[in-house]
């Protein structure tokens, strides 16, 4: 039973995601791989992970980056709800590439574990991360082999819809790129997340 809620800025809608959960004291694993590429304020990935905090949940931080895939199979495990945050989709995918662990994040989310991503944490769920060419640097993974995404969901998110930031990146550059019957796209703004509950999802919206 899939239990996904793939979000855009993550702090934004976990008041509200949580209640869905309602599982107040759960042990989240917190995967901060994606976010070992940036650089400057990480306030968003602090942010995330403050909320997290905040409704209730026992928070650990975790990176899969050097570690075996009979490692993150032990760790994982023992975690009630897996969060995956925002950074580098490409570096994410290299990573969970190296490791050979995609399987041990897909064997979480079908025992029926929660899981949420925010930003590449969502776009990783998807059949294929490469609509996000433009928006991460795909020169932070050079050793990535594909661009298949871990197969979750039949769509791709692409979030921050709506930022002004990355206004002239969807506009100008990724909207050519995406224009094709490939996949399905579902755009979310940073109020907004897709609950996937099986193989059905609904948007939410924070107001």
């Amino acid at each position: 039973m899939k239990n996904l809620f793939l979000t855009s800025q993550a702090s934004n809608v976990i008041p509200k995601l949580a209640k869905e959960i309602n599982h107040k004291g759960a042990k989240v694993l917190f995967i901060k791989t994606p976010s070992e590429t940036s650089e400057g304020n990480l306030d968003w990935l602090n942010g995330d992970r403050k909320s997290l905090i905040t409704v209730g949940y026992k928070v650990t931080d975790y990176t899969i980056t050097g570690k075996t895939k009979e490692e993150i199979k032990k760790y994982v495990d023992d975690f009630d709800i897996l969060f995956v945050s925002g950074g580098n989709t490409f570096y994410f995918l290299e990573k969970i590439q190296q490791s050979d662990c995609a399987d041990v994040l897909i064997d979480f989310v079908k025992l029926g574990k929660p899981y949420i991503g925010s930003s590449a944490g969502s776009v990783i769920t998807g059949p294929d991360i490469s609509p996000a060419y433009d928006l991460d640097r795909v020169e932070k993974a050079p050793n990535i082999k594909g661009y298949k995404g871990l197969g979750l969901v039949d769509f791709v998110t692409l979030p921050h819809w709506g930022l002004e930031k990355f206004k002239n990146l969807y506009i100008n550059d990724r909207i050519n790129r995406l224009y094709t019957e490939k996949y399905k796209l579902i755009f979310i703004t940073d109020y907004q997340y897709i609950h996937v509950k099986e193989d059905c999802y609904r948007i939410e919206e924070v107001k």
